[in-house]
């Protein structure tokens, strides 16, 4: 059995996460909190960074670049026989654009938006010894980054069937994880961006997305309107 080691508010946790499950893959969470930087798990990923998958072979993938493209070579043909979709499908200009895609996601939306909020609303609990409440000013950069992120994925949304092109790719899943994060944290208001509330809603009704739309940290529970498939 896969083992895919994980935080459930990881946003490249969670791509991972979606492509193993629309390529039908069965795997097991486990469960680590990064900000433990434990030895064990260190001498898995001497980067400390997640995810890590352990495959039945006995092979360790370590990050999500490297799991995704893994997966995508080991599964990259179109679908025979009602058969799984791949996660980079097209030809090369198509990957090239989705892997571009990719890098703008777990690369500068990342940086600029998904690690800064989950710090100032979930880690700095645990990494601080006294507890503040988030930084104001980080938070205002926040919202900018954001409206300008969420804008760009409106007008994706707005000129192709998914983000990348005709079909879904794991362009679709590494947004759909760091928005999805956002989401749990409720910090975007959907109706100032229909066009990507309406993205978001065909990739969160999807069988993929089932278990993370279950993520509920006892610490910290999800906004109201997370699981929400009408929003």
């Amino acid at each position: 059995m896969r083992k895919l080691t994980h935080y459930p508010l990881c946003p490249n946790s969670r791509s991972i996460r979606l492509a193993l499950a629309e390529l039908r893959l069965d795997f097991e969470l486990v469960y680590e909190e990064p900000w433990m930087w434990r030895p064990a798990f260190m001498a898995i990923n001497p980067s400390g960074a997640l995810p890590v998958l352990e495959l039945d072979k006995n092979v360790t993938i370590c990050g999500a670049y490297a799991i995704s493209e893994y997966l995508a070579e080991s599964h990259p043909s179109d679908p025979v026989d009602n058969g799984p979709p791949p996660i980079l499908p097209g030809n090369l200009e198509i990957k090239s654009e989705i892997r571009r895609l990719v890098d703008w996601f777990h690369l500068k939306f990342n940086n600029e938006v998904t690690r800064e909020i989950l710090y100032e609303k979930h880690f700095r609990r645990f990494v601080e010894k006294h507890v503040r409440a988030p930084n104001s000013e980080a938070l205002r950069t926040i919202a900018r980054n954001q409206r300008y992120h969420l804008e760009y994925i409106s007008f994706l949304a707005d000129h192709r069937s998914w983000l990348a092109g005709i079909h879904l790719s794991f362009a679709d899943l590494a947004a759909g994880a760091h928005i999805s994060v956002l989401d749990y944290l409720g910090n975007i208001d959907w109706r100032d961006y229909p066009s990507a509330s309406r993205w978001y809603a065909r990739l969160k009704s999807r069988r993929s997305f089932i278990s993370i739309l279950e993520d509920d940290l006892p610490n910290q529970p999800p906004s109201q309107h997370y699981k929400d498939l009408d929003y």
